[in-house]
């Protein structure tokens, strides 16, 4: 089982090599570097505890979702994530050999049998021995994009067998017309996860929300607790829900960007897959890889699990690098120097 290991550890960078004279550009998150603009916070947001603000009737407007109780803000996906597997009957679950780390541990502790599913797995048909399933969709850090008609009817199998579709969507927000299953959210069987921290660029504010059947979101609010998510941030959230012309302009944004990170890489011998957000290049020189653009104080996120890779028609072991945006044109002229001094042949 993978460890528990993520994106935006600059502490370790630093223990590792140091602290670079001209500091670390973090390419290690898929957070958008371009992250919304904090507007005033109303004092009352400081003052009194959080309570029915309208919030969860925004984001159900905002996802596509016909019923705002099918909608449950929560402190962040990570709070849902170590939750739900102790509300879900238990039985085998499929989750990704390379993922999201955080799924396979929590159902384990929760008493399901996890079953690490390799990235063939996932373009093939449902498992038969499988009674929930985990899909990040698109793959932290693979990007595999799965069409939301094979969701569907994976989610229809799962549900005859009592079981449940977890679909994490923390990086659709991204992508032009992606393929969310949202609008289905309330259906029995299903739950979707969705995240602020991505797209708007707002991890520090540790909220997301849940999609679901009322009467498991009610379980889920019950095992909770009260006012888990602040009042500041949901109050931001609001704001950053509403603001459809932020959302336009960045995501047009970020396509570019993805499309130019891919790029660069690509010239640089690092053939590459990619998300607006995040870029993956796999490659078994990834440990190597990584440590050099380190010392040139670069930081990226090494995934040294082997996944099974057929690009080239035959099945291997590879390991693999994301790379996260960077910044600003500083951060890409410093990106694209250090890949140019560096062999990237072998």
């Amino acid at each position: 089982m993978n460890a528990i290991t993520h994106g935006g550890n600059l502490a370790a960078a630093r223990a590792l090599y140091g602290e670079p004279a001209g500091g670390w550009l973090d390419l290690s998150t898929g957070i958008n570097p371009h992250g919304y603009t904090i507007p005033p916070i109303p004092p009352d947001a400081w003052l009194r505890l959080p309570e029915d603000d309208g919030l969860e009737a925004l984001a159900a407007a905002h996802y596509g979702v016909n019923d705002a109780n099918a909608v449950l803000a929560v402190a962040g996906s990570q709070a849902a994530i170590r939750t739900l597997p102790t509300l879900l009957p238990r039985g085998r679950v499929g989750v990704a050999q390379v993922g999201y780390s955080e799924y396979a541990p929590a159902f384990a502790r929760a008493g399901h049998d996890v079953a690490v599913l390799s990235e063939a797995a996932f373009l093939g048909d449902l498992p038969d021995d499988v009674r929930h399933l985990v899909v990040v969709n698109p793959n932290n850090p693979t990007a595999r994009v799965l069409p939301a008609d094979t969701l569907r009817h994976w989610h229809a199998r799962l549900c005859a067998r009592g079981g449940m579709l977890i679909v994490d969507e923390a990086f659709i927000e991204a992508l032009e017309d992606g393929p969310t299953l949202a609008p289905l959210a309330g259906t029995p069987g299903l739950v979707i996860l969705r995240s602020i921290g991505k797209f708007y660029g707002l991890a520090g504010a540790r909220i997301g929300f849940v999609l679901g059947a009322p009467d498991l979101l009610a379980a889920l609010r019950d095992a909770l607790g009260h006012w888990t998510v602040n009042g500041p941030a949901r109050a931001v959230v609001r704001a950053a829900l509403a603001d459809t012309a932020w959302q336009t302009t960045n995501r047009t944004r970020l396509q570019r960007e993805g499309t130019r990170l891919h790029t660069l890489l690509n010239c640089h011998g690092l053939p590459n897959v990619n998300t607006p957000l995040f870029a993956w290049a796999p490659t078994p020189h990834a440990p190597s890889l990584h440590a050099r653009l380190a010392r040139l104080g670069i930081w990226t996120r090494l995934f040294d699990v082997p996944i099974r890779c057929d690009g080239t028609g035959h099945a291997h072991d590879v390991l693999g690098i994301r790379f996260g945006l960077p910044p600003d044109e500083t951060g890409w002229q410093r990106l694209g120097d250090a890949l140019a001094s560096l062999s990237l042949s072998v």
